[in-house]
């Protein structure tokens, strides 16, 4: 096998796994060193295995992986158990829905600040470099409702605004306070 690389070596391994047809299955990051195609096709084995009866243990530090594959999740932090549930019950722990608004002109930054404001139930993140606006609201789709119609009044141009939930990774870096990769959190905030 030293002449396949990462992501054939993978796909050898689940195969000789598969091969007995286990009741229980362990895999360990099994889609390190996959391309996106390949972890897809994965993602859909390991997904076909659990809905013909299989029971999967998966260990992964790729949260979208353990968003689509994982029933419950069990969240680890320097070999801690620090939180457990669904996907979704994780998500709500950290908070509710987030409006996130790009502006195109960054002389409009300012403006749209203001008028995300008036919504926000929390602290309001600006990344001026890509001109989004992210702030945390309660009763999300009225709130960004009435956020684009104050920005049409105030003329504000828009290239990007949506209603988006947490993801497993802002779980993650909520519960934990630093990232998987175990980045400092002072040296993240220092390049914020």
């Amino acid at each position: 096998m030293k002449g396949y690389s990462g992501g054939m070596r993978r796909r050898i391994d689940l195969a000789g796994a598969l091969v007995a047809d286990p009741p229980v299955l362990f895999l360990d990051e099994p889609s390190t060193g996959l391309d996106p195609r390949a972890r897809a096709a994965l993602w859909d084995t390991i997904a076909d295995l659990v809905a013909g009866g299989s029971t999967l243990l998966l260990t992964t530090q790729y949260m979208e992986e353990a968003d689509r594959l994982a029933d419950r999740i069990l969240v680890v932090d320097h070999g801690r158990a620090i939180a457990r549930g669904t996907a979704d019950e994780l998500k709500d722990q950290v908070g509710g829905n987030r409006i996130e608004i790009t502006v195109t002109d960054p002389a409009e930054l300012e403006t749209a600040r203001q008028a995300l404001a008036w919504v926000a139930v929390g602290a309001m993140r600006t990344v001026p470099e890509s001109l989004r606006i992210t702030v945390p609201v309660t009763d999300g789709p009225e709130a960004l409702r009435r956020v684009l119609g104050r920005l049409a009044e105030d003329g504000v141009r828009i290239r990007d605004a949506g209603l988006r939930r947490p993801t497993l990774d802002d779980v993650y870096l909520t519960l934990t306070g630093h990232q998987a990769s175990g980045t400092d959190p002072q040296a993240r905030e220092a390049a914020r």
